[in-house]
C-alpha cells in the first residue's frame, strides 16, 4: 500500500475538514464547526463512491472511511458542489485551482480514504484559528489481494478484493473440544 503525501496537502486538508464531522456516532459528542456543510448524504451520493462508514476511536477522533471505486471517482467527489462548498466555508480566503492527486495513476484501482479529524475539546481564542480542530489526517489506501470474511465484512460488496474468501456464517462450524 502507498500513502501518497507531498503535493497533496490542500486535498488532504479539504477532504479531512469536509468530512470531519459526523452527525451523531453514538459516543462523546464533539460539536462540528459552527456553519459547516454536512456533506455525508452527498459523499454517498457520489458516483464511483462504494460505501461510505463512520465512527470514532476510543481517543476521541472521528473517522470516516470511504470507498471509491478509481482516482477519477475520488477527483468527481472533490471536484462536486458539495465538497467545494465545504472547503470555501472553512478556508473562505483560500483557491483550489490544482488537480487533485496528480501523483497517483490514472488506472490506480479502489481507493480506501480514510480520514480522521479531533476537534478541540475547549474552545481557543480567537486569534488563534477559527477552526476548532486539533488534528486531521488523510490516508488513501488500495485493497490488497486475500482476507477471509465471515458472515460479511467491512468494506462495501461492490468492492471486489482479489482472493477475499467469503464464508456464510451459517456453514461456519466452531468445533468444542
Amino acid at each position: 500500500m502507498k500513502i501518497w503525501t507531498g503535493r497533496v496537502v490542500t486535498m488532504v486538508a479539504s477532504m479531512v475538514l469536509t468530512f470531519g464531522w459526523l452527525g451523531t456516532t453514538g459516543a462523546v459528542a464533539q460539536a462540528p464547526p459552527a456553519g459547516f456543510p454536512s456533506v455525508l448524504g452527498a459523499l454517498r451520493a457520489t458516483p464511483g463512491c462504494l460505501g461510505v462508514e463512520t465512527g470514532q476511536t476510543s481517543s476521541g477522533k472521528r473517522v470516516i472511511f470511504a470507498w471509491f471505486e478509481n482516482k477519477k471517482a475520488l477527483v468527481g467527489w472533490y471536484h462536486s458542489d458539495a465538497h467545494q462548498k465545504a472547503m470555501k466555508s472553512v478556508f473562505p480566503n483560500q483557491t483550489f485551482d490544482r488537480e487533485p492527486l496528480p501523483d497517483l495513476a490514472e488506472d490506480s484501482g479502489p481507493i480506501l480514504a480514510i480520514v480522521s479529524v479531533k476537534f478541540n475539546d475547549t474552545p481557543q481564542p480567537a486569534a488563534s484559528s477559527s477552526i476548532p480542530i486539533a488534528s486531521i489526517g488523510i490516508e488513501l489506501y488500495g485493497p490488497l489481494p486475500g482476507g477471509v470474511a465471515v458472515g460479511g465484512r467491512f468494506a462495501p460488496a461492490a468492492l471486489k478484493v482479489p482472493g477475499l474468501r467469503e464464508i456464510d456464517l451459517s456453514t461456519a462450524q466452531s468445533r468444542q473440544q
